[in-house]
This record gives C-alpha cells, structure tokens and sequence, in this order.
C-alpha cells in the first residue's frame, strides 16, 4: 500500500456520530465536532461524561474532573453533561464493529443509551443491540437531549478503495 493511501484511511472515518439536538452539539468539546459530526476512525469507539455537577452558592455548576495521571482515557469522546440531572455515565456506552455490522454496547450506564424504542443498559447493567446507519442513539434518561444519529460510511470506503 502507498503512504498516500496509507495516510488517507488513517484519516478518514469509517462512520460518525451527528448531534441532532442543540444540547448534544454543546456537550460535545468544539475541537471534535466536524460539520456537526464526530468522526469514528476506529472500534471500539467508546463515549462517556467528562464533567460533574456540584452544588456551589446555591446554584448547581459544571466541574471538571482533574487528570490525575497519564493512563489512556477510558473513552474516545467525553461528553459534558452540564444539565441539573446526569444523563451520562462516566464510561456509558461503546460501538463495536464485527465485519458488515455494528453494535451498541451499554457499559453499565446508571440511565441507558436509547436506540428507538428499545433502551439497553440503565441502572448500571449492560447490554447491546444492533445498530444501523441513520439510527438515533438517545443518551441516558428517557427524555435525554443527548441525540446523535448514527451514519455509516463503508459504501464510501469501497469507492475510495476501487477509485
């Protein structure tokens, strides 16, 4: 394989995550968000909460939890939860990839990851479920504002392989 080949799957993402609501868009750090998407260049693509609530003056607030080491994060994009009520677990789902499929997996989240009308994980048990291009992934409770629209890229991936 060339370099310039190489070089180009290494950077072009095989599916993306788009958020389709104003508060999923907000939680996602600006440095990750492309066009309204995150990229997914490898699986596992693992997501989770980076931040916590705290009471401060008698208001809640968004902290940031410090890094305390050099150990690989446990997620590939951490959302910041800044709601009154946590929607998302530290480490609260992943997305596999096993040949043509894709799977949801619910790390054990404490509220669950919704995808249409069937909710795996949630009271911090697991569970997966199939996912398919153009599926809505709801983050935590079920009135989340954390949507993201799953899209694949494989037909793409083809093309640029056979162009």
């Amino acid at each position: 394989m060339d370099e310039k080949q190489r070089i180009l799957e290494a950077v072009t993402p095989m599916a993306v995550l788009k958020a389709i609501t104003s508060e999923a868009k907000k939680a996602v750090p600006q440095s990750l968000l492309e066009e309204g998407v995150v990229c997914i260049r490898k699986f596992p693509f693992r997501i989770g909460r980076e931040s916590r609530v705290k009471m401060i003056n008698g208001r809640l607030e968004r902290i940031e939890r410090a890094r305390l080491d050099d150990r690989r994060p446990s997620n590939d994009l951490y959302l910041v939860d800044d709601g009154h009520l946590l929607n998302i677990s530290r480490e609260h789902f992943q997305i596999e990839k096993n040949g043509n499929e894709y799977v949801l997996f619910d790390r054990g989240s404490a509220c669950g990851t919704r995808v249409g009308e069937v909710v795996v994980g949630g009271e911090d048990s697991t569970g997966s479920l199939p996912l398919r291009d153009g599926d809505v992934i709801a983050v935590g409770a079920k009135a989340t504002p954390y949507l993201f629209q799953f899209l694949t890229l494989a037909e793409f991936e083809v093309r640029r392989r056979e162009g």
